[in-house]
This record gives C-alpha cells, sequence and structure tokens, in this order.
C-alpha cells in the first residue's frame, strides 16, 4: 500500500525560465495532412531513438513508419534529398514501437557494439499484429500473431538478446525470443483491463506494466515468466505510464484523477515500498484538466521526464528542481523519449508532428555515478545487509529524499 507520512509536502524548485524557441532544436511535420473534424489516424502514438543513437523511428500517422538518420540530415525537408530515410508502411495504425536489439548499460558504457546482429524495428498495430522491420533494407522480418486486440507498447530487453515483450489490450503481455523463429511467445495473463504501458529492468530480470483503469502495477519475473507482486494505490486512478530508472533501483510510474489532477510515484521493486510521490500544482484552478501523458527516465542522467496538458518538464532528481520546460500549450503531446545520451527528448503530438527539445547535460555528483554502478547489479536487500552508516544505507536506497512533493508551476511558485 501507499506509504503515508507527516512530512510537509515540499514544492520543487523551477528552472530559469525558457523560451520554447530557446529549447527547440528541431521539428518533423507530417506527410498527411490531418483530416477534418479530427478524425483519427494521424497520430505520432510513439517515438523513439535505436540504442546506438544513430537512429531515429516516428510513426507518422496512417500507418506509415519513417526511420531518419541522427542527427537529422540538414537538407531533410529539400525536394530531391538524399539520406538514409526508411519508410514502412505497417497497413494499420502504429502504437507501440521498439528497437532491438537492447544494449545493456555495461555494453553503452564500454561503447561495444552488437556484432552479427541487424538493428530491427518493431512495430505495434491495432490489429493485434507485430511486425518486425530489418532497418538497413526496409524489409519485413516478422510478423507476429498471438494479440487479440491493439499493441499499446512494445520493448526489447537491455541484455543484448532478441527478446521482445510487448503490451496490448487484450488485457496480456507477452514474451517473444526472436532469435528462435517460429518459438511460440509467453503470454502473461492476470490483469482485468487493456495493458497499456511495460517497461523491463536494466539487468533484464522484471517487467514492470500499468492497465487503464486498474489501480495497481503489475511486476513480473522476466526469468520464469510468472507474476511477483503488485504495487498497490489507495485510491482509483487511471494509470499512465511506468519506466525504471537507469540502474534499476526506482520504478517510476505515472497516473492521474480527472478530479484532483496526476501524481509521479517513485516505488522501490525490490521491496514494494513506496518512496516518493511528486503532486502536480495545488494552487492551479484548472488543476482537474492537466492530465498526464507520458513519462520516462533518462538512461544517463538523474532526470525523470514526463508530458501533461501544460508542458514537457523535466525534472532533476539529484538537484530537486526543473531543468527544462518546453512545449507548453501542447495540449496534444502523446509520447517522450529521450537520446540514449540522455542531451535531447523527442515528443509527439496528437497532429502528428515531432519535436525535438535540448536537455540541459548538468554533469552528474560523483555520489550519483557510485550510487548508480553499484545499484545497476545490487538488490535493496543485499545494501540493506552492509555494515555501513544509515546515512549511506538511505543514500544507496533513495530514502533520502522528502516523501512528498508538490511541483508548483511557475506562475504560482514563490
Amino acid at each position: 500500500m501507499e506509504a503515508h507520512t507527516q512530512l510537509p509536502h515540499a514544492p520543487l524548485n523551477t528552472p530559469t525560465n525558457h523560451h520554447d524557441g530557446d529549447d527547440l532544436i528541431s521539428e518533423l511535420k507530417p506527410v498527411f495532412q490531418p483530416r477534418l473534424y479530427g478524425s483519427p489516424g494521424c497520430e505520432t502514438w510513439s517515438v523513439c531513438f535505436s540504442p546506438d543513437g544513430t537512429r531515429f523511428a516516428w510513426s507518422a500517422g496512417y500507418g506509415l513508419v519513417r526511420v531518419l538518420p541522427w542527427p537529422l540530415p540538414s537538407n531533410l525537408h529539400a525536394t530531391h534529398s538524399k539520406t538514409e530515410e526508411k519508410a514502412v508502411d505497417c497497413g494499420d495504425t502504429v502504437w507501440g514501437m521498439a528497437f532491438g536489439p537492447g544494449v545493456s548499460t555495461r555494453a553503452k558504457s564500454a561503447k561495444q557494439p552488437v556484432k552479427g546482429q541487424e538493428l530491427l524495428l518493431a512495430t505495434g498495430l491495432t490489429n493485434g499484429t507485430i511486425k518486425v522491420w530489418v532497418i538497413s533494407t526496409g524489409k519485413l522480418l516478422f510478423s507476429l500473431t498471438g494479440h487479440q486486440s491493439v499493441v499499446r507498447d512494445l520493448v526489447f530487453t537491455p541484455n543484448g538478446n532478441l527478446t521482445l515483450v510487448s503490451a496490448s489490450r487484450d488485457k496480456t503481455l507477452r514474451v517473444w525470443d526472436l532469435a528462435k523463429k517460429g518459438s511460440p511467445s509467453r503470454v502473461l495473463t492476470g490483469p482485468n483491463y487493456w495493458v497499456f504501458k511495460c517497461s523491463v529492468s536494466p539487468d533484464s530480470s522484471l517487467i514492470a506494466s500499468v492497465c487503464n483503469l486498474d489501480t495497481k502495477v503489475y511486476l513480473w519475473s522476466l526469468r520464469s515468466f510468472t507474476f511477483v507482486r503488485n504495487l498497490k494505490y489507495d485510491h482509483q486512478r487511471s494509470m499512465v505510464s511506468c519506466d525504471f530508472s537507469a540502474d534499476g533501483a526506482l520504478l517510476a510510474v505515472g497516473s492521474y484523477r480527472a478530479a484532483t489532477g496526476w501524481w509521479l510515484d517513485l516505488w522501490d521493486p525490490y521491496t514494494a515500498d513506496h518512496l516518493i510521490k511528486v503532486e502536480d500544482c495545488d494552487l492551479c484552478v484548472c488543476r482537474n484538466e492537466n492530465l498526464l501523458t507520458a513519462l520516462t527516465f533518462s538512461p544517463m542522467f538523474p532526470h525523470l521526464a514526463f508530458k501533461d496538458y501544460r508542458a514537457l518538464q523535466i525534472w532533476d532528481m539529484e538537484q530537486d528542481k526543473l531543468v527544462l520546460v518546453s512545449d507548453r500549450n501542447r495540449v496534444s503531446g502523446l509520447c517522450c523519449a529521450f537520446h540514449p545520451q540522455g542531451s535531447t527528448i523527442a515528443t509527439g503530438c496528437r497532429d502528428g508532428h515531432v519535436k525535438f527539445w535540448r536537455v540541459p547535460c548538468l554533469v552528474p555528483s560523483l555520489r550519483h555515478l557510485c550510487r548508480t554502478a553499484l545499484r545497476y547489479s545490487v538488490s535493496t536487500f543485499q545494501v540493506q545487509a552492509l555494515p555501513i552508516p544509515k546515512k549511506i544505507l538511505d543514500f544507496l536506497t533513495y530514502r533520502d529524499v522528502p516523501k512528498n512533493k508538490i511541483l508548483r508551476c511557475s506562475e504560482h511558485y514563490r
């Protein structure tokens, strides 16, 4: 259950005022204009960068996916430009996307590319099919069937294997081993509602998933394909997204309630302890209209990015302040994704546009780097067994941060 405390709410600091133009790097516009009367089809439901950061995939609406080189070429919008762009027609609306194989944190730090494997892109469609494409040729490699409804989210495990996890509105998750052609998927059942989002821990041991109307988080073992536990809340809310931190020691969960606004909750996935609750500005009269749409951890920095109806915001957890507030008044924001180096974040919108924002690259402290290196391979239980002072123990387990925070908007922060 959610942890309660008598500590007062601590408002977060706000960043220096920025104009969107100062943070905006580039923008991609859809090939097809939105249809009249807001009919569906043009939405950018998913954006993602390849593990090595050299490709960017964009579900550009109407079943079309564009894969572009990164950084974007300067002649991208020229009439006869020749770029390494690949375009694939999936034949149905694309909801979830993921590049694979994933690259582990250790491989990233050692700058070791995955050898002998093609870069793949998995796309989840409205009809329940997952299509896997070879990026170098733009050819279809697999067409995976089994889901009975929309494939809402996809993620490759970050251990370099061709293991793909899918979440669907058919109330199931599936685990696919693409290295074994024709191998049946493992089906994870239990939720009674649409499965919206899923995330895999950095050590590829856990899957976290959330459903739209189910007031709890589901944790699954990726080694035994069994249910582990629920992270439970004490009142009804609509679940939006979940994501593991780069060291796997935290699980961020985004949710909202139409009458009260949104919450960001940080959990310890090992102990199921609720560590931190961040709430929307309590002074805004339109708080009940400001709903959360996406969240993601930075792969490099202690940053947690989230998109609500007011803006894209990035919270630096170490400095306890917002380092970016951009994309203001973009009610249509649907998704966001960090570049693997953490220096850029992309947002996808309901009208089919994609925007790229510059992220302040602050140098993490040595304390944070040491904690991240340790927690990547050491569980909370193992840390708690160490004969170390309580202050160090609390720091290593993220229990030195105030339990409750209110994120005041720039208008009400003093």
